[in-house]
């Protein structure tokens, strides 16, 4: 709160006429909440219960033109805007104190084109709001591996998942989106319609304007996959961190894994004897012949006794939720992300080692295996970077107190800082950002220059902060 006693949003929405904004929540066709509504402190909850910030205005979208109306009363009133998809972006990107929200929430339709094999999505929708429209069809386009979260913001970004091997990442599916710019115009952009835009958005983040729609291309998976879940403590924790050091090098590209180290959780599906104990989990799927599934994976079992296994063919739909019960609403989370060119010891050491000194047992340590697909796009092609690195090193701290906030941030902030001082790390991932505090040459290297210049043509006043790493130059 302010020294006023009033909040950032208040004080941002008593600098407005009162005609203007009556004026505008007239026209608007979806809901617009302000800070004396009931269903404000709901509608500026995310899913990161870190974030508690105030908006002057809370404009909930039911459509193309809401959208247009709401970026011309934020542009007209000097007013910064942020967008709400699915509200997951870790850092909170999508609520900011004192500006207008779009709230894209209710716009979450899905429509597949069966014959294109495409499918049109609309801004608010999530993973599963996707994976559960494409799979009728035996259909899936690569997006993540939690099905609540946003498709906006997870393509944006980047966008690592279960298919990222075979066919890259979500951005290096996307056929067209739907723009609405900072001057209210409507736009389409994709490889021959307002190309720079459309390069940008492919990595650039949420700095550019409000997406509407996207369209992405679509392959053949599922409805079953044969996933691989799989526990180890102890002795074969650390041989099945060497087993899986081996696989990826010789790692089939319909196969991926991704390295969990974590901590036993306190459930009944796990022995009450292994709670709380250190562990790596192996968690990926092969989408192959079936009649390989057991071999792709052999390597990884052969030997090993696991403290529990959910592995087996089971439906993608099914393999795409199957971690959402591990990040709950409300939860506080703080993520953090360092690429690597190689599994190193060193790594490895550092990656068990801060997994036993994490401060929650909740929190998480995880390698994932890139390259495949993602490494085949030049790193010029869109503004995504970091497509050179193999692995990537995630902090996951996850935790529920307010009052352990310091312990789990410093936590994940000094592995990276252990992860940074080796020769093979290097760049930061949007999607896994902390607070937004690097800049924007770690997240997009040297297409970052680039990433400027369309900044400055389509939102010279910088009415999108995204992750505020990318400013506009100064108007001469």
């Amino acid at each position: 709160m302010s020294m006023t006693g009033k909040s950032p949003g208040e004080e941002s929405l008593a600098r407005l006429s009162r005609n203007a904004v009556e004026s505008f929540t007239a026209d608007f066709s979806g809901d617009v909440w302000l800070p004396s509504d009931e269903m404000y402190d709901e509608a500026r909850r995310i899913w990161n219960g870190m974030i508690d910030r105030y908006p002057a205005i809370i404009a909930q979208c039911a459509g193309v033109a809401d959208v247009v109306a709401a970026v011309d009363f934020a542009r007209e009133h000097e007013l910064p805007v942020v967008v709400r998809g699915g509200g997951h972006n870790v850092a909170g990107t999508a609520v900011t104190d004192g500006g207008l929200v779009v709230d894209l929430s209710n716009m979450r339709g899905v429509r597949v084109d069966r014959e294109a094999e495409t499918v049109r999505v609309e801004g608010g929708a999530t993973l599963g709001d996707v994976d559960r429209e494409t799979q009728l069809f035996g259909l899936a386009t690569a997006l993540g591996a939690v099905s609540e979260t946003g498709v906006a913001g997870l393509t944006l970004n980047g966008g690592y998942g279960h298919l990222s091997r075979q066919y890259g990442l979500a951005l290096d599916n996307l056929v067209s989106v739907d723009v609405v710019t900072a001057d209210g115009e409507a736009r389409t952009a994709s490889a021959d319609r307002n190309a720079d835009l459309f390069w940008a958005l492919r990595g650039g983040g949420g700095a550019f304007g409000v997406v509407t729609s996207f369209e992405f291309t679509l392959h053949e998976v599922g409805p079953d996959v044969d996933a691989l879940f799989i526990w180890y403590i102890d002795d074969d924790a650390a041989t099945a961190m060497d087993r899986y050091r081996e696989w990826v090098e010789t790692a089939p590209r319909d196969a991926g894994v991704l390295m969990v180290a974590a901590h036993v959780p306190e459930l009944e599906e796990f022995p009450e004897s292994a709670w709380g104990e250190p562990a790596v989990a192996l968690l990926g799927s092969s989408r192959g012949d079936r009649a390989d599934a057991d071999h792709v994976f052999e390597s990884l079992r052969t030997g090993l006794t696991p403290v529990a296994d959910f592995s087996g063919p089971m439906a993608f739909t099914d393999l795409q939720s199957m971690l959402d019960e591990d990040y709950p609403d409300g939860f506080r989370y703080y993520w953090k992300s360092i690429y690597v060119t190689a599994l190193t010891d060193d790594l490895v050491d550092a990656v068990l080692q801060c997994n036993e000194s994490a401060p929650s047992a909740l929190s998480t340590v995880d390698i994932w295996h890139l390259d495949g697909a993602v490494g085949d796009v030049p790193q010029d092609e869109t503004a995504f970077w970091h497509r050179d690195k193999p692995y990537m090193v995630t902090f996951e701290a996850n935790w529920e107190d307010p009052a352990d906030d310091d312990a789990n941030v410093t936590w994940a902030r000094e592995g990276i800082g252990d992860v940074q001082d080796l020769p093979v790390a290097s760049g930061r991932y949007g999607n896994f950002p902390g607070l937004n505090e690097d800049p924007g040459n770690m997240l997009y290297g040297e297409n970052y220059d680039r990433l400027v210049d369309v900044k400055s043509t389509y939102d010279p006043a910088n009415l999108f902060r995204g992750n505020g790493a990318i400013v506009p130059r100064a108007a001469d």
